[in-house]
């Protein structure tokens, strides 16, 4: 019954609970109405025999997630459409019970649609991972570094050699402005000297970054390839003193960058000839990026480390978008445009290869065993893209006849890929469905990094050391602690907070001035230094995410929200209210996120409590109904206009959860700065949530929200399905209610540490793995 309409009610859910405790189910079933005769009688018309839905009618099928005593309200009160006097009171108990029992309820869904594992492509975020790691198994691996920022070499002038090197440090940024002094007096002079910086880059997420160096002088920057600069700015012409190149990086990832900076005197040097000290010109240099949908801004220090790192093969192939109408990538279809995309990707990688063969082969062209030492590439490239050895069949398909054939040896490397990247067994998960140690490891390692397993995980299966729940349980907590873990956790938390739906955060001028794109772009970075904070921590509380009360700003922040920060500071913790403080809830990127550009937005804050945090279904609107102009309704403040606003009875039927969860957040206004009146009236920020066990729940602002959210039942599993589903890409019902269960059972345990959570889905979702009910491709 799920039908958007909505009356004024004749029947409370406290008297239907009432009736149902009263009589019981099998007096009901004696005394009462059949609930099968009436449901055909009156709803099968709309609904379909068996729930489905009618196209002509009501498309739905009949489920959803509300309780048996809300259920039983709703069909009291509005159903049938346009004749809700046809069921009355103990009729509507009935017809409630078999609806719920029958096609509505969580079980009776489970029953009558059984959730399956399908059989799945690899999402196109996890083929740039694979193809990445891939090509990176061949290469070493980077040592991690705990120190933020690059490492500066500075010398005395415009030659990078040790004799005239007098400065090693690390700098945190490179956002300096020398004026026409020198970067240290007494060492170096101030009208030349050269920088030359180095270390690693991280991108937290992936996408297009566009690179931005800024300086009156020489410059070029190199990331990830080491041999050409993406920016050569080394021999000056004209005024220009911005560079800007576009490069697409994968989050995650970390990759080499060198910056190199000359102060000098353009052409010829004659500074030695001079009798006079040459004049020093102003000097600047900034290495800038713009993040996906941010701001230009200095690379901070966090996403930069001394060290080094090999270059990383990123593919560039345009893929069609993934499926994520259910809340997480599919890749269950396959298309002509994915397959052509496939295939560009797999030519691009085996031109890639081919070019750097000598290098992963470790042979030159007139070695005497550069023969074998390709076909062993070959064999091991096959291998790792297969995610296990090579049975005989195949060795003698993909390495003896495809390379044998070719006649010249780098081109029968590049079939070999070709075939390789092209075959089912690298395309799609797990086609062999053998679920031995190799299936298990596959699927870890892209539940915990969307990738292949690497060197440590191979090794450890090969050598038999992935066999006991010890061994494997050794190898997902390391895997969790990998960068790769924080960044899919970091994509994870920005989709649960939908950051995505905030593109471009815009205020109104007049009323918010200063609220600008910088200010904005500030906050996005404020919520990630948040998320990233708790990530680092060794607790990751989810109940802490509600209960934080601080949030991290930077002197323009703290200028716009009125607080206090370290001078200097590039973003520091601060407390900006003890009165009512959600947690990163009351975010201030999130409420002005989930606000108009003039005023707060219950409705939005509301719907996304309730969608993200609880977990509950919502239909979309049954119509589209702008927002009351608050112009036309001056003396109304947000809380009352939205009431009116959603007080037709077709709106009731959602708007009885959205708007007390949405009005919980109204003392914090458009821009999330907190405030104790609205049009001259007093805040109301009280709120009500009814659970899905009945049970009516007063909530006293956003803290006491919080407070409620961080002890739920309901959140905990929300959190538990969503996190698994975006993890393993498969709904958590498929591998059945005792894995769910336990689950949620070791998370409340472990004290709801969500980089656990992280480990025993990686385990259950690859040990306790289902039977596919999907065909297996061939090739």
């Amino acid at each position: 019954m799920t039908s958007p309409c909505a009356r004024s009610g004749r029947l409370s859910s406290s008297f239907a609970w009432g009736v149902l405790c009263l009589f019981g189910l099998p007096s009901l079933l004696w005394s009462a109405p059949d609930g099968a005769a009436l449901f055909k009688q009156h709803c099968a018309s709309c609904h379909g025999d068996k729930g489905e839905g009618v196209q002509t009618e009501y498309a739905h099928p009949l489920i959803g997630d509300r309780s048996l005593p809300e259920l039983t309200e709703y069909i009291d009160k509005t159903m049938p459409e346009g004749e809700p006097e046809a069921i009355n009171g103990e009729e509507a108990v009935v017809v409630s019970r078999f609806v719920y029992d029958t096609f509505y309820s969580p079980i009776a869904q489970a029953r009558n649609r059984p959730a399956r594992v399908d059989l799945s492509r690899l999402t196109v975020r996890q083929h740039r991972n694979v193809v990445a790691d891939l090509i990176q198994s061949f290469r070493w691996n980077p040592k991690r570094e705990d120190k933020q920022g690059l490492s500066g070499e500075y010398f005395k002038n415009r030659r990078f050699n040790k004799e005239n090197r007098v400065i090693e440090r690390v700098d945190p940024q490179i956002n300096f402005d020398f004026g026409t002094k020198s970067p240290e007096e007494g060492k170096i002079e101030d009208y030349e000297f050269s920088i030359k910086w180095g270390g690693t880059i991280t991108p937290p997420e992936t996408g297009a970054y566009e690179l931005i160096v800024h300086t009156e002088h020489a410059a070029r920057l190199w990331i990830n390839d080491t041999r050409t600069p993406i920016i050569d700015a080394w021999v000056k012409s004209g005024n220009d003193v911005e560079y800007r190149e576009t490069m697409y990086l994968l989050g995650g990832r970390t990759y080499p960058i060198r910056l190199e900076f000359s102060k000098a005197k353009q052409g010829v040097n004659d500074a030695d000839k001079q009798k006079e000290k040459p004049e020093s010109k102003p000097a600047s240099i900034k290495l800038l990026w713009k993040r996906p949908g941010m701001e230009v801004e200095p690379i901070a220090a966090r996403f930069l480390a001394p060290g080094n790192a090999p270059e990383t093969f990123i593919l560039s192939t345009p893929f069609p978008p993934d499926d994520r109408s259910v809340g997480y990538e599919r890749a269950a279809s396959v298309s002509r445009e994915w397959d052509q995309a496939t295939t560009e990707a797999a030519i691009d990688t085996a031109n890639y290869v081919v070019d750097h063969i000598g290098e992963f082969s470790a042979t030159k062209k007139d070695a005497a065993d550069r023969d074998a030492k390709l076909r062993e590439f070959c064999a091991k490239f096959t291998e790792r893209a297969f995610r296990r050895p090579l049975t005989d069949e195949e060795r003698q398909l993909y390495i003896d006849q495809v390379y044998g054939e070719a006649g010249d040896p780098e081109l029968g490397v590049r079939r070999v890929v070709l075939l390789a990247m092209k075959s089912p067994r690298f395309l799609f998960r797990e086609v062999e469905q053998q679920n031995d140690p190799w299936d298990i490891a596959s699927r870890l390692s892209f539940t915990m990094w969307d990738s292949m397993p690497d060197r440590d995980l191979r090794e450890a299966v090969a050598k038999g050391n992935f066999v006991k729940p010890e061994q494997m349980r050794q190898q997902a907590e390391r895997m969790a602690r990998d960068p790769r873990a924080n960044a899919k956790l970091h994509e994870f938390f920005m989709r649960w907070l939908k950051v995505e739906q905030h593109p471009d955060l815009t205020k109104d001028k007049e009323k918010y001035p200063g609220f600008d794109a910088q200010v904005a772009a500030d906050l996005r970075n404020s919520l990630e230094l948040t998320l990233d904070e708790f990530l680092r921590s060794d607790a990751t509380d989810l109940r802490q995410l509600f209960l934080t009360k601080q949030v991290y700003l930077n002197d323009r922040l703290a200028k716009f929200y009125g607080a206090q920060v370290p001078e200097g500071a590039e973003y520091a913790p601060v407390v900006l209210t003890e009165k009512d403080n959600g947690g990163i809830l009351t975010h201030p990127y999130l409420m002005a996120g989930f606000a108009y550009t003039a005023t707060s937005s219950p409705i939005h804050r509301g719907v996304f409590v309730s969608r993200s945090v609880l977990g509950r279904a919502l239909r979309t609107p049954p119509v589209a109904v702008a927002p009351l102009a608050p112009d036309l309704h001056a003396g109304l403040t947000t809380r009352e206009r939205v009431a009116l606003q959603t007080s037709p009875e077709a709106c009731q039927s959602c708007h009885t959860m959205i708007n007390p969860l949405g009005f919980s957040f109204e003392h914090f206004d458009a821009v999330g700065r907190y405030r104790d009146a609205e049009q001259g009236k007093p805040i109301d920020a009280k709120g009500t949530y009814r659970d899905r066990k009945g049970d009516l729940v007063p909530i006293e602002g956003a803290s006491g929200l919080a407070k409620f959210l961080a002890d739920s039942d309901e959140v905990h599993t929300a959190f538990v399905d969503q996190l698994f589903q975006y993890c393993v890409k498969q709904s958590v019902r498929a591998y059945g209610p005792e894995v769910r269960n336990q689950l949620k059972s070791d998370f409340q345990k472990n004290n709801f540490n969500i980089r656990k959570l992280l480990v025993d889905i990686g385990l259950m979702s690859s040990i306790k793995h289902p039977a596919y009910n999907s065909a297996t491709p061939g090739g």
